[in-house]
């Protein structure tokens, strides 16, 4: 089998019942708001969310602090005077709410959240308890509220039930809450000198967040920065939706430890990907230790990594593992132009060098093209013609004495196949590599394909790299070669991407196929079916099975053979058999009356033996030659089933070649998905076979997608293996496969 549920769904997905067996719908909540049926598919599921207005909340007219401080050692004291200074910047006034002071700051405080003199926009809690003041300040009319306040989510049980308290408290106000358990990184000092394209940083730690914050000391903009914390309320779909339409974003950069609502971030990235705004994310959860540091930490499930890397893949969310790797990328993204084009070239002062990037570039996916003969030509009346030159390009020593080395990058750039031009400079050789450098920034300015520059000094205080390569805007420079790597691919792959994007959710069902009630009366609430009901359950959704009867005699199965024609496959069928194979109840390759009636025998007597309860005996057509597969269907807490293809057959387990998609989904997206397959030349035809039937492979995992979607939780597994998908032209066929009903 593919594996177990996870758990039970959400709210909306439990709603699909009442939408799919066409009861009336009261509505579902769609990020506080009420939602008609026309927002759900038909699982329930919301296909719309409104992006909150969150101006006030990051630019605010009033705000309020409640438990403001100025007495030297109170922890409130530095904070108070953070948000301060903060309120100066943005032109807000500020009022200090606290029950025994006068004036914080020489600054007039008020007693309670009662005596504020109006509604305020923003109101930040610096106390240990913030329920009691959460609904003071609903009375008060705030609109947005900042729990610093730990001790929720994150500590267990307790915590828990305390989170669920200031949840309701909220969700009664109509304000909205960002925390607890965060920070104030949002009311930071940023640069307002830098121009360009910005980035929007989403962090559930603040500390993650710093060295993307420090960008900005590199010339890079920031425009915003929400620390989410245990996401109680506004969670990192609200900020990725909300910065998705931001003008001046041009980059989301986001640590992730665990997402609040899976559909809820699909909706988000869909939102980014129809803009084109690119969003890079460190997701924790990769290992087990990972994820359970990560749910101490916030409280909350990471999800199986397998359907979270999925999910981002499928709306093209840009994952990368390290925190260096979010910085670089990011700002990559934010700042760069659209490619004109997806070859790159790299360009170095040593052979060994350029071999050498040459080599990781490749390894990355990155297509290096090599250069046309005139091309070759033209640059060798610049660089010596032993040196090569076809790309990557050795100057055996960057010229420094003329203009031959502006010429040579120059003709790198005009070359049409080239889109991004990679320089490595292992380390500093002055004069050089200054003048490599300075011709390079000078190429940057006057054209619009990317110039990346991977410094490799580990000292970093060199005046090339200081004032050259960190003055210019139109240079993208890194430190190491993977980083610079990873961003260009990420580059080429985000604009492939956005220029193909077709969003799933514009094609999603809303309403239930005529499979469906078919399907309905064939499900045994709690059990599991038998390989002949979930049979009949695929072909209700027009999934090809091979002919076959279901027989209770000897008798019968000899007449069964001679009209399912022979050779025949005979199994035993019943609701408790899920590893036929391995309790000898599968006989292939019977080819007359005799070895059917002995096989008959001979499976039934292994059931009574093994105490296994038959409904009968299949006898099936014999389906030889293809390339089997398995699809299958599971439930994730976060997104609700999920659709698995892979390599099948008996080696299933062992191989683990499989790939995971989230609906909804389209036919791009299952076509991709089985692109990256380990085994996907099988499918292609090797070793003399001829290609399969991929056509009829992608229609049936589109065809599990429908039936997941709408026996919603009803179907707690399905696993059809081995699907075996015949040559091109000639379909797919479920050979076996496996319901659970829940």
């Amino acid at each position: 089998m593919l594996g177990s549920t996870h758990g039970t769904l959400t709210t909306d997905s439990r709603r699909a019942r009442v939408i799919a067996c066409g009861e009336r719908h009261p509505g579902a909540a769609v990020h506080g708001r009420t939602a008609d049926v026309g927002d759900l598919d038909v699982s329930g599921r919301p296909l719309h969310a409104d992006v909150p207005d969150l101006d006030r909340l990051f630019r605010p007219e009033s705000v309020a602090v409640i438990g403001a401080s100025d007495a030297e050692g109170r922890p409130g004291t530095g904070v108070t005077r953070q948000l301060l200074d903060w309120a100066g910047r943005v032109g807000a006034r500020l009022h200090p709410v606290h029950p025994s002071r006068d004036s914080v700051f020489g600054i007039p405080c008020l007693p309670s959240v009662s005596e504020l003199p109006g509604p305020v926009d923003l109101a930040v809690l610096l106390v240990a308890d913030p329920l009691p003041v959460v609904e003071e300040l609903a009375e008060a009319k705030a609109r947005f509220a900042v729990v610093f306040a730990s001790g929720f989510a994150e500590t267990g049980t307790e915590g828990a039930a305390a989170q669920a308290r200031l949840t309701a408290a909220v969700e009664r106000s109509g304000m909205r809450l960002l925390g607890p358990n965060t920070n104030l990184n949002a009311f930071e000092r940023f640069r307002t000198d830098l121009s360009g394209p910005a980035i929007a940083l989403i962090t559930q730690s603040g500390h993650q967040g710093r060295p993307v914050f420090a960008l900005q000391e590199l010339g890079v903009r920031l425009s915003h920065w929400a620390p989410t914390g245990n996401e109680a309320d506004l969670e990192t779909a609200d900020f990725l939706s909300y910065f998705a339409e931001r003008p001046e974003v041009g980059a989301v950069a986001a640590y992730i430890e665990g997402l609040k609502d899976g559909r809820a971030f699909l909706l988000a990235a869909d939102r980014a990907a129809r803009r084109g705004v690119p969003v890079v994310a460190v997701k924790v959860g990769r290992t087990e230790t990972g994820s359970r540091t990560a749910a101490s930490h916030t409280g909350k499930l990471t999800g199986a990594d397998a359907v979270v890397d999925a999910a981002m893949r499928q709306y093209g969310v840009i994952r990368v593992d390290g925190l260096d790797e979010l910085q670089d990328t990011a700002a990559l993204l934010a700042r760069a132009r659209p490619p004109r084009a997806d070859g790159v070239a790299v360009y170095s002062i040593s052979g060994g060098t350029g071999a050498h990037v040459a080599d990781l570039a490749t390894a990355a996916g990155l297509e290096l093209p090599t250069l046309s003969a005139g091309k070759q030509a033209e640059l060798h009346q610049w660089i010596p013609g032993y040196l090569s030159v076809a790309n990557p390009v050795d100057n055996g020593g960057h010229p420094v004495g003329d203009h031959r080395g502006r010429k040579i990058i120059d003709a790198l750039l005009a070359d049409p196949a080239v889109g991004v031009l990679i320089c490595p400079v292992t380390g500093p050789f002055p004069p050089l590599s200054d003048r490599l450098v300075r011709d390079l920034v000078d190429a940057a300015e006057e054209t619009d394909k990317l110039v990346c520059v991977v410094w490799g000094s580990p000292v970093g205080t060199e005046g090339a790299y200081r004032e050259v390569l960190l003055g210019s805007s139109r240079v993208a420079t890194f430190r190491t070669v993977a980083n610079c790597l990873t961003a260009v691919r990420a580059y080429l792959g985000h604009h492939r991407f956005v220029r193909d994007y077709r969003s799933p959710f514009d094609e999603a069902p809303r309403s239930p196929s005529p499979s469906y009630r078919k399907a309905r009366e064939l499900m045994r609430p709690g059990q599991q079916l038998s390989e002949h009901a979930a049979k009949q359950l695929l072909r209700a959704y027009g999934i090809r099975v091979p002919r076959e009867q279901l027989v209770t005699s000897a008798a019968a199965a000899v007449r069964a053979a001679g009209l399912v024609g022979y050779p025949v496959v005979m199994k035993a069928s019943g609701a408790r058999l899920a590893h036929k194979t391995e309790l000898g109840l599968v006989k292939v390759g019977l080819t007359s009356a005799a070895q059917v009636r002995d096989a008959y025998r001979e499976l039934t007597d292994i059931a009574r033996r093994e105490d296994v309860p038959l409904d009968g005996v299949l006898v099936c057509q014999m389906v030889e030659q293809g390339v089997e597969m398995v699809v299958g269907v599971t439930h994730d807490d976060l997104f609700g089933p999920t659709v698995t293809a892979g390599l099948g057959g008996v080696l299933v387990e062992v191989l683990r070649d499989t790939a995971v998609c989230v609906p909804p989904f389209g036919e791009e997206q299952v076509r991709a998905a089985l692109g990256r397959l380990r085994g996907r030349a099988l499918l292609d035809g090797v070793r003399g076979r001829p290609p399969a039937d991929l056509e009829a492979l992608v229609e049936v995992v589109l065809r599990v997608q429908r039936m997941a979607l709408e026996l919603g939780d009803d179907l707690a597994e399905l696993d059809i293996n081995p699907l075996v998908v015949l040559p091109r032209g000639q379909g797919a066929v479920a050979l076996d496969a496996l319901a659970v009903c829940q």
